[in-house]
C-alpha cells in the first residue's frame, strides 16, 4: 500500500514540474514567421502596399505587405517609408469607421 501512494506521489510532483517547466521554456514563446535580415534598397510604389509590421530586431526595419502577399523589408527611417506607415495607418483608420 505504501509502495502505491508513493508512486502516485512521484507521478503527480512530475506532472507538476513537467507542466511549469514547459510554460516557461523558450520554446513555448511565440516567435514571428518571417524576419527581415537582408534590406531593400528600392523605393516601393505606396499604392500597393496593404500592412506593415515594424522590427527592431535584429536590424530597425519595417517589413510591408503588399496586396499580392509579397513581404519588403526597407530601413525605418527613410522618408517614403513614414509617409506610407502614415498612409495605411490612414486606411485602416477609415476602414474602421
Amino acid at each position: 500500500m505504501k509502495f502505491h501512494t508513493v508512486t502516485i506521489l512521484v507521478i503527480f510532483w512530475l506532472g507538476v514540474f513537467t507542466a511549469s517547466t514547459v510554460r516557461g521554456s523558450a520554446g513555448s514563446q511565440p516567435m514571428r514567421r518571417f524576419t527581415c535580415v537582408e534590406l531593400s534598397t528600392q523605393k516601393v510604389d505606396i499604392r500597393s502596399l496593404v500592412n506593415y509590421e515594424r522590427q527592431r530586431v535584429p536590424v530597425n526595419a519595417v517589413m510591408f505587405i503588399t496586396a499580392k502577399g509579397i513581404k519588403i523589408c526597407v530601413r525605418a527611417d527613410q522618408k517614403w517609408v513614414q509617409a506610407a506607415m502614415k498612409k495605411i495607418d490612414q486606411k485602416r483608420s477609415r476602414k474602421g469607421k
